[in-house]
Parts: structure tokens; sequence; C-alpha cells
């Protein structure tokens, strides 16, 4: 009896260690399965799904053309040195430097032309006290209609310029406002003892 015992513990025992080992294989193998699951899930979705790391540039904007706005058109003032004349003989040259149309600031109205010039004495020496070039007086005369024209008043201009005053070679710049109707466009320009300048354009 007790020698049936002792086997069929035996055989028992044998089972038991065959069923542990077919167990632990098998739990082997699920994991093998589910560790190559993962890799090929992770493998597959990398390559699916890929990063890109480049930036999107946007489209440049559409610039329309601009519009040309039209100018009005204004009158070209004359070139420096186009206008010079003898003063006093030779004892003096007298060169215009703009004769600009302006507002006149006490009505508003664009009837006021300012005459600029430079004086500059050519003599060593000949000069007389009353050499002198009274600025004030310089008259304008429309050359179509000869219709002259005054200046505004004496505080309006630089008055008079004594060439007795200045060094050989050396100048002087003087002005004067002259009143001129809007609509004129050129000038005869008469400076005292100095010779005439003619058809004067007036710029704007």
């Amino acid at each position: 009896m007790s020698t049936f015992l002792s086997g069929v513990s035996v055989f028992l025992s044998t089972v038991a260690l065959i069923c542990g080992g077919y167990a632990a294989y098998e739990v082997v193998n699920l994991r093998q399965t589910l560790n190559n699951t993962v890799s090929t899930n992770t493998a597959s979705n990398a390559t699916t799904t890929p990063v890109s790391t480049e930036k999107t540039i946007p489209p440049e904007p559409q610039v329309s053309p601009e519009k040309t706005i039209p100018t009005p058109a204004t009158v070209s003032a004359f070139q420096p040195g186009q206008f010079v004349q003898p003063a006093f003989g030779n004892k003096a040259k007298i060169e215009l430097l703009s004769a600009k149309r302006i507002k006149d600031p006490e009505t508003a109205n664009r009837d006021v032309v300012n005459v600029q010039m430079r004086i500059r004495r050519q003599a060593a020496d000949g000069i007389a006290d009353t050499d002198t070039i009274s600025v004030v007086n310089t008259i304008a005369r429309n050359p179509d209609t000869s219709e002259t024209y005054k200046g505004i008043s004496a505080n309006r201009s630089t008055g008079s310029v004594s060439l007795s005053q200045l060094r050989p070679n050396a100048s002087a710049d003087a002005y004067i406002w002259i009143r001129v109707p809007d609509g004129v466009n050129n000038l005869d320009i008469f400076v005292p003892d100095t010779a005439a300048f003619k058809n004067v354009p007036i710029s704007s």
C-alpha cells in the first residue's frame, strides 16, 4: 500500500513540473509577442507621421501699384549767372538770384514778387561815396503791356548798398518786394544805375 502511494506521489510531482514548465514557456512567448507588437506599432507611427522641421514661409503680400498723383505745373526759376549786368559802368556787377512770387502777409493775395540780387564791387579804386545802388527804387515792367510796377514800401527792401562800403570783389545781397498782379509771369527789371534785366521769369 505504501509503495502505491509513493508511486502516485512521484507521478503527480512529475505532472506538476511538466505543467509548470509549460506555463512558464507560454508566459515567455506571450511577452515576446507583446514586445514585438509594441515595437511594430511604434515604428509604424514613426513612419506614417513624420515631424517636419522646416518652417512654413507665408507668401509675400500682393502690393498694388501706386497711383500717380499729378502735380501742378510750376514756373522754373532761371539758372545762376543767367542774369548779370554791370552797374556804374564797370565799377560793379549785379546778379539777379531769384524773382519769386509770394503771398502778401497783410492781404493774403499772391500779387507780390520778391526780387533778390547780389551786388559785387569790381573796381579796386575810383569808387565815390555817391556810388550807391538804390535797391528801394527798383521798378519792374510788364514786357507785354509795358505796365510798370514799384516796390511795396521802403521797409520791404534792403534800401541802398554803397559800393564804397565793399572791398574789391566783395559782395552784398539785397532784395525788394514789388507789387505785380497775379498772372504776370515775366518782367523787365530796372535797378538804378544798372543795365536792364529783360524778360526775367517769375518762379512760384
